[in-house]
């Protein structure tokens, strides 16, 4: 998806300023934010690109606007609404108006660390063996899809060369559409800095990206 998320090589946002010394949190609002988002997604309604895409869904102008936390809440607030588990009313009175609807699971604060630890692993069983090797050029494929995809628009129509085979994982652009889940071969592909950004660019930059299989083409 095109959207105010996609922002690789974009002009005219000023430098990019780290803040020193940031705290992992600037308010105790945004650890609510970060449990909420946590909670829910145990709750096994959503996969992990759902909630990437209702976050890339914000209206540009907003998402540019907001901050990390905000953005983050926003998404959920659009995942609660679309799977039916608040209105817009309940949303904007901030209590419920009806009994919930109950969730698949419910994560108990006790299992939270141990939740966390384990992760949520991606990689799946290869059905076809992978059609690249290291070494190989390759040329990004150009879509502009309306859902979500791992493909940032500045690497669209790109020729790189395959530097790493990673295995099999879950393809996040079905994922995201709530479509029953598919698994493709992954790659990390490096592309120089002309090929990226022009003739102006850095000729000793490299950029490095993961890829889909069906994102890439023989070159």
């Amino acid at each position: 998806m095109n959207g105010g998320q996609d922002l690789g090589g974009q002009m005219g946002f000023g430098p990019v300023r780290p803040e020193p010394n940031e705290p992992i949190f600037h308010g105790d609002w945004e650890k609510r934010v970060l449990a909420l988002n946590v909670a829910a997604g145990a709750m096994g309604q959503w996969s992990i690109d759902e909630s990437r895409h209702a976050r890339e869904s914000i209206p540009p102008a907003d998402y540019l606007s907001f901050s990390y936390y905000q953005i983050w809440l926003a998404g959920l607030q659009n995942l609660l609404l679309q799977h039916g588990f608040v209105t817009r009313d309940e949303l904007t009175e901030g209590k419920p108006s009806a009994p919930p609807r109950p969730p698949k699971r419910v994560l108990k604060g006790e299992d939270v660390p141990a939740v966390l630890r384990r992760g949520f692993p991606y990689e799946r069983q290869a059905q076809a063996p992978a059609k690249f090797s290291i070494g190989d050029s390759v040329r990004t494929t150009v879509i502009h899809p309306q859902h979500h995809t791992r493909l940032p628009r500045y690497a669209r129509g790109k020729l790189g060369v395959i530097e790493r085979v990673s295995g099999c994982h879950v393809f996040p652009d079905t994922g995201a559409q709530g479509q029953p889940e598919t698994a493709q071969w992954l790659y990390t592909v490096v592309f120089t800095g002309p090929e990226l950004w022009g003739r102006d660019a850095d000729p000793t930059t490299r950029v490095s990206i993961e890829a889909w299989e069906s994102y890439l083409e023989p070159a």
